[in-house]
């Protein structure tokens, strides 16, 4: 964090799942923090090794410090609609622990698919029972691409009012916890779609592409953008 270069207008944020993480968090001038629960109980004890209603006390510690250095947090649903330990999750269980995150002051709540299996179906429950005890506006999604269903499920949490999209420059990422799900949906892919939907977003393509093929040849990585890989050879390349 500290050797990054900070751009003005861009958020710089760290998760952190403890009162040591926020700490260290703070040590590295974070401008913002992210808590992370998980609907499923098996997801929670081997992600962070602790149950949900453990995780929740602890959250509340980062929170009270968080408040001390007057910064925001965000809170994230992590496995909102599948685990891949014991399979689907109710959406009760997701709405539930986003309203514990938002009753704790976070100022938005990531209804996350974690490992990706989500449909348009169990996006759009999971995002009504949750609006049924927290404000739409303050609801985001943050939807993985395992099983290519992630734009669908973004224009199904769309339909339904939902206005901020969590998304990964070349569908990089994964969960080490989470075996054979990819990356969040590929940030390239979901502004492709917003511009043929005609949603003014602020980003401009040509320019997340640049970027997209600087870090996948920084990483060594293949990109996993659709359309990243449709408009390669029709522009130039990054060297």
């Amino acid at each position: 964090m500290q050797q990054i270069q900070r751009r003005k207008g861009v958020r710089y944020t760290c998760l952190t799942p403890n009162i040591k993480g926020f700490e260290r968090a703070l040590a590295a001038v974070a401008d913002e923090v992210a808590i992370f629960g998980a609907a499923s109980e098996a997801f929670s004890q081997k992600n962070i090794n602790c149950s949900i209603a453990e995780s929740l006390e602890r959250f509340k510690e980062v929170m009270t410090a968080a408040k001390a250095a007057n910064i925001p947090v965000r809170g994230y649903v992590s496995c909102a609609v599948g685990c891949p330990y014991s399979g689907k999750v109710d959406p009760q269980q997701a709405a539930k622990v986003a309203k514990a995150l938002y009753d704790m002051g976070c100022y938005e709540i990531s209804i996350s698919d974690t490992i990706g299996v989500g449909t348009p179906a169990s996006i759009a429950a999971a995002i009504a029972a949750t609006a049924e005890l927290v404000p739409l506006e303050k609801l985001a999604v943050h939807l993985h691409d395992t099983y290519g269903q992630a734009l669908a499920n973004i224009l199904a949490a769309l339909q339904m009012g939902i206005k901020v999209v969590d998304a990964s420059v070349a569908g990089l990422g994964g969960c080490p916890y989470a075996k054979g799900a990819s990356g969040n949906v590929a940030t390239e892919d979901v502004v492709y779609m917003l511009d043929g939907l005609g949603i003014k977003h602020g980003v401009d393509l040509n320019k997340l592409l640049e970027a997209s093929d600087f870090i996948c040849n920084a990483l060594g990585r293949e990109n996993q953008s659709h359309v990243a890989k449709a408009l390669k050879g029709k522009r130039p390349q990054v060297a």
